[in-house]
């Protein structure tokens, strides 16, 4: 055995680097751009989006641009000198940042050294002696330096508790100014108070210096403490939304972009607030942010996002740092796909990659369409044929294929947690997947799959989406997956608190989780003790659930929706999937349009595919935005969508770099290489070496993609090493297409497989018999078998002289080491 591992790694050694011109060696051959920038004569504007100054506290940020002959903007903020007048309202630091001294109009300018000059005007109100209230000046100021972070932990730190992210005010107020006998703060002498010393470290603290004894935050909560503590209004506190300018810039690597933050209060009352706002970015390698609000770009390019977070309420700016190249676009098309993601790369300076070939073109939709590789026909017949619409014709045979079903439902019984954790459940599981299968056999439309699975009631043989129910049993399980699944929305942290990056509030949770507040079950037996399952049902009454923290009794309402009154003998969840399926509704189809653009091209448009809110925004919202459309057009026609991505060009185009494209991993400008998933390995290589994985109590000629359910993934050890997900959530994430090591080493020693390549049913075997084709035919049909395309004049030499020059005593060995280096390349393993 351990000479047969040396006679197989030296093949498979040798088939890697035959291989190493292929779809998985790419170097960047552009030559690097000038770092020459000619010095340009810049129009200066100021871009002030807000004007007033309110009180002692408030702050605002300037923010001056300058626009060159190619119509190019630029921060200049840091850049131009700043003269006020009258010079007694205002003081301005080096970073603009505004601080009002006395009540009055105030004119600014900013000029740069070529003498280039801007002006804008400000407006101080008159400045009272009036203490800060804790709910509109102190709250936020204990959010942006994270003491209700730390100290929003269960039980708190070190016997201080905020609530977390500052969701409760009458909490925090409460244990600073009450709590501990009053010790945290003092008001004879509010230095000495504990609150200020620890954050300025004059005494140990844990969490470190959070500012120092001349900032901002240090006055604000001095003077809060002189004045009595006051609570404040409330309602001055309340922020309906905030802005972000600028809301989009194209930057150039190791730029600067000052950002302001403007708050909108629900009493009419407007803000700049970039002093207090927390910032976030997406993309650390490619940009950093201050605390002020700057953004530092470094040498990378591509897209990114800043999160600005303020009140509860959050924005984004978005940036780009184009890569430059000249873009000539050879790939003309009328695909609505195409068009947005041709544009997006244009204006970025990608160029996309040429078109794939027939072979690569036609092994990739197979395996995203039907989850399986072509067959040695298909292969022979499509690369034979000369029709210019033949990729389009294979589209349509694909989708009509009963594979195409089979492999769509693998998909969905994760997400729809199709899980057999008892022997009880067989029932049940075997009869949602085999409705789920005829749902996209028959093209069911998306919003009546959807709405048959929520709506669902009676046992499981009248209607098995009930199954549904079994396995998210409670109503918080209920509200978060449907959320997750068909909304995109990850709400669980609102079960207990305000998101802390987006604007959903326990209340928003608990509105919506109040549609299926009515939903009830009872035991069905129908006359067999072992084999039963729970019947469901709507209990007739008013639909409605207790916020656990203030006791106020919710009605029904979708995200941002206005709350129903509905009636009592109604269900209200089908007034929920009503709410879900209007065309004007952001998520419900913007995530399954983004979930299947992840299935074809490995990375949605928004990443994670089922996370879309505002502070995670989209590589390319053109796109996304036309394909939401496209699909609510088409009646939620599930293959209709399939098949646009397909036909498009962009789904078409090669693995392989132009020299430009190497570092783009989110813009689409070639098609990105990942590993297959668990269930199609496992029936490509069973497909490759003429073998059948056996599954415990289903019928022998059952692939992997035909499983019904998890079932602790039916003992099988391969499919538990290449991720095949449990169904324990309801996150695509629990599928892993990660390889390691142990993947690996099974590929190469596991008996299993060594089973299936010595069998005397198997493909080696029979190429060893088979007289009427010479080895070179064999393996020219090997590649096309596995690769869909004949072998390279490097890989025949090798394949055949190892064929030739083996020393075993059968020649089946001999084959068996070639369809085992075969299946063990990247070539085969992955989708490309």
């Amino acid at each position: 055995m351990h000479s047969r591992y040396i006679h197989y790694c030296v093949l498979l050694l040798a088939l890697f680097i035959s291989q190493s011109a292929s779809i998985f060696a790419a170097e960047k051959t552009a030559e690097e751009r000038s770092s020459t920038e000619t010095k340009t004569k810049l129009k200066l504007e100021f871009e002030q989006p807000h004007h007033i100054l309110a009180d002692r506290y408030s702050r605002l940020q300037l923010q001056v641009i300058g626009t060159d002959e190619q119509n190019r903007q630029s921060d200049q903020t840091r850049h131009v000198v700043f003269q006020a007048s009258p010079e007694e309202n205002v003081s301005i630091d080096e970073n603009g940042r505004v601080t009002p001294l006395h009540a009055g109009k105030v004119t600014i300018k900013a000029q740069l050294p070529g003498g280039q000059v801007a002006s804008t005007q400000l407006m101080v109100k008159p400045l009272t002696d009036a203490a800060p209230g804790f709910d509109d000046r102190i709250m936020p100021l204990l959010s942006k330096h994270s003491c209700n972070t730390c100290h929003g932990k269960p039980r708190g730190q070190n016997g201080f508790e905020l609530s977390l992210f500052g969701s409760d005010s009458v909490k925090d107020y409460n244990s600073i100014v009450k709590q501990a006998r009053g010790r945290r703060i003092s008001q004879a002498i509010p230095d000495q108070s504990l609150l200020l010393k620890k954050a300025t470290s004059s005494i140990p603290h844990g969490g470190g210096k959070r500012f120092n004894e001349e900032s901002v935050a240090y006055q604000t909560i001095h003077d809060w403490i002189q004045g009595g503590t006051p609570r404040g209004n409330k309602s001055d506190a309340i922020v309906s939304h905030i802005e972000v300018f600028p809301k989009e810039r194209v930057l150039q690597t190791e730029a600067e972009q000052q950002l302001s933050v403007i708050a909108h209060y629900a009493n009419g009352f407007v803000e700049d607030v970039t002093h207090l706002t927390i910032y976030h970015s997406n993309e650390e390698s490619m940009v950093q942010i201050g605390d002020t609000g700057l953004i530092k770009a470094q040498d990378r390019q591509g897209e990114f996002a800043v999160v600005v977070v303020f009140g509860g309420q959050v924005s984004a700016f978005r940036g780009i740092i184009p890569f430059g190249y000249p873009v000539e676009n050879p790939h003309k098309s009328d695909n609505p796909i195409d068009k947005a993601v041709f544009a997006k790369l244009e204006r970025l300076g990608i160029p996309p990659s040429p078109l794939c070939a027939d072979d690569q073109f036609l092994r990739r939709v197979t395996i995203d369409l039907a989850g399986r590789l072509p067959s040695l026909e298909e292969t022979k017949l499509f690369l034979a044929d000369q029709s210019p619409d033949k990729r389009d014709k294979k589209i349509e045979q694909l989708l009509d294929s009963p594979e195409y079903a089979d492999y769509f439902a693998s998909k969905w019984i994760h997400l729809l947690r199709n899980a057999r954790s008892a022997p009880e459940h067989r029932r049940g599981t075997f009869s949602f997947h085999h409705w789920i299968r005829e749902s996209f056999r028959q093209n069911k439309s998306y919003d009546q799959f959807v709405r048959e699975i929520l709506t669902a009631s009676g046992d499981v043989t009248q209607h098995p989406p009930a199954v549904w129910y079994r396995e998210v049993s409670k109503m918080e399980d209920q509200v978060e997956n449907m959320s997750q699944v068909f909304l995109g929305v990850r709400i669980t942290c609102a079960r207990c608190h305000h998101h802390p990056f987006e604007k959903w509030s326990q209340q928003d949770y608990y509105q919506l989780a109040a549609f299926f507040s009515q939903v009830d079950r009872k035991i069905s037996v129908d006359g067999n003790p072992t084999y039963f399952e729970e019947r469901i049902f709507h209990k007739r009454g008013t639909a409605s659930v207790k916020h656990p923290a203030t006791g106020e009794t919710l009605k029904p309402a979708g995200l941002g929706a206005e709350p129903l009154t509905i009636p009592a003998d109604d269900d209200p969840r089908h007034q929920l999937v009503d709410w879900m399926v209007k065309p004007e509704n952001p998520y419900f189809a913007t995530v399954l349009v983004n979930r299947y653009w992840k299935h074809f091209f490995g990375k949605g448009i928004v990443d994670a595919e089922d996370d879309l809110r505002e502070t995670n925004p989209p590589s390319n919202p053109e796109l996304l935005e036309q394909l939401r459309q496209e699909f609510i057009n088409s009646g939620f026609d599930l293959k209709q969508l399939a098949r646009l991505i397909c036909q498009s060009k962009t789904y078409q185009l090669s693995v392989e770099t132009n020299g430009y494209n190497l570092n783009d991993d989110q813009f689409f400008s070639r098609f990105y290489p990942r590993r297959m998933n668990a269930e199609v390995v496992l029936d490509a290589i069973d497909q490759l070496l003429g073998s059948n994985t056996r599954f415990r109590t289903l019928p022998p000629e059952t692939k992997a993609v035909q499983l019904p359910d998890s079932s602790k993934n039916f003992s099988n050890e391969f499919l538990e090493l290449f991720g095949r997900p449990k169904a324990q959530s309801a996150c695509e994430c629990e599928r892993s297409q990660d390889g390691d090591l142990r993947q690996s080493l099974y590929l190469l020693t596991s008996t299993d497989i060594l089973r299936k390549l010595s069998s005397s049913a198997s493909r080696p075997t029979q190429l060893s018999k088979q007289k009427d084709k010479t080895e070179e035919q064999q393996i020219k049909e090997l590649y096309l078998r596995a690769f869909s395309r004949p072998p390279r004049a490097d890989e025949l030499k090798i394949a055949a002289n190892h064929l030739k020059n083996h020393q075993y005593k059968t020649k089946s060995k001999a084959y068996e080491d070639l369809l085992w280096a075969i299946f063990n390349t990247k070539e085969f393993l992955y989708n490309h």
